[in-house]
């Protein structure tokens, strides 16, 4: 008896150690399950989600609806230029800024015989080529003015507000920087002799660095180099804030331009060059060019050079770099245009009449005209949805 009863008592024993082990074999499958199943779903949504963008990067619109319009009048013989969201008006008589719904912003009259600009972000500076006024304006209301002593050439504005002038004086080129109300922050000479001609200038959106494109000859050969001066605490410790140059032999760099504070481009008539650094910019990249440039057009990410194209199908070629200097696309199209716009994800290319617009892949996602005769394009905050002016409206149109 004594044995059945152990017998018995080590079974009951047996059995709770291996129900023991059943329910704990149950709980950690349960847990791995739970695991793998948010796994799997994690996995589907991440599917999904990546399924939603192709789907979204490749669809292709056939169609713009206008989802509002608003009645105005742009000046007679004025230019107008987009302006950080807003409608930038300017004539030899005067400039006025509109935001989208047609409310005057500010308005500056001056008398200008060949009124020239440049914008930087939500600060633009206009001047008289020739003459000695320069007026600084964003996108709230008239910074100030700088009245120079000597004739203007050129000039460049950065995002604060300084505006960096190239100034004629016989045999000797100045070159001073300002601040809004005219006071002269630098200044310093530059010769043919030594450095050659300032034939283009560029200011960094913080107005702490500076580019000069330098145009020499000597001997039947010309030379161009591009200048870096740094205004901040670095360049302190350089001789006239020289930081770094570069020359170019038998090239003539027409253009520079700082993408941000610390990314420039330049275009020669046989190159295009990259620089980088935010104190002392140095040379990151740079491709030989076997074709005329006819325009240069830019924006935050990218900068494009249009060419007459060698495709008997199409009259331009845009080639679309980044900001590495890497050719990131060439796209080929057949239409005169009024301008080239890089906004996010889209390249639009657009003339009074017609549009089309282009992700940065290459795929054309839209091709259409417009109702009016269009003068100019503004993207907006919201993707495919523009703001369009017109001879009498402003108009916001969505592609469907």
């Amino acid at each position: 008896m004594a044995n059945v009863r152990d017998y018995f008592k080590n079974r009951e024993k047996r059995d709770d150690k291996v129900k023991g082990i059943s329910y704990r074999e149950k709980i950690r499958s349960h847990k791995f399950m739970i695991f793998y199943r948010t796994i799997l779903i994690l996995l589907l949504a991440v599917a999904t989600t990546a399924a939603l963008v192709i789907q979204w990067k490749n669809k292709v619109y056939t169609e713009s609806v206008v989802v509002s319009s608003i009645e105005t009048t742009i000046p007679p013989n004025s230019k107008i230029l987009p302006f950080s969201g807003y409608i930038l008006s300017y004539s030899k008589d005067g400039a006025s800024c509109l935001d989208s719904k047609g409310n005057v912003i500010w308005n500056e009259t001056f008398e200008m015989q060949n009124p020239m600009i440049d914008i930087c972000q939500n600060v633009v500076a206009i001047g008289d080529y020739n003459g000695r006024n320069i007026y600084v304006m964003d996108t709230n209301s008239i910074l100030g003015e700088i009245v120079t002593n000597k004739p203007i050439r050129s000039f460049s504005v950065s995002e604060k507000g300084i505006v960096e002038a190239v100034l004629d004086d016989s045999n000797v080129t100045w070159i001073y920087l300002y601040d809004t109300q005219g006071e002269e922050l630098v200044y310093f000479r530059t010769t043919m002799k030594d450095s050659g001609y300032p034939f283009s200038v560029a200011i960094s959106p913080s107005g702490k660095l500076v580019s000069v494109a330098y145009l020499f000859a000597d001997s039947g050969e010309v030379k161009s180099s591009v200048a870096f001066y740094n205004f901040g605490l670095v360049g302190q410790n350089y001789t006239y804030n020289f930081v770094n140059g570069y020359d170019y032999l038998n090239s003539v760099v027409g253009y520079t331009h700082f993408l941000d504070d610390k990314t420039l481009f330049a275009v020669a008539d046989d190159r295009i060059m990259f620089f980088s650094g935010a104190e002392i910019p140095t040379s990151t990249a740079e491709r030989l060019l076997n074709e005329e440039v006819h325009w240069i057009h830019y924006g935050k990410e990218y900068v494009g050079l249009v060419f007459i194209s060698t495709d008997s199908g199409n009259r331009y070629r845009l080639d679309v770099y980044n900001k590495s200097g890497q050719l990131s696309q060439s796209i080929d199209f057949d239409m005169e245009y009024l301008d080239i716009v890089f906004a996010d994800d889209q390249i639009i290319i657009y003339n009074e009449s017609e549009c089309k617009v282009y992700n940065m892949e290459g795929l054309e996602k839209y091709s259409g005209r417009f109702e009016k005769n269009v003068h100019l394009l503004i993207p907006t905050s919201s993707p495919y949805k523009y703001t369009l002016v017109t001879e009498d409206s402003i108009d916001t149109i969505e592609l469907k």
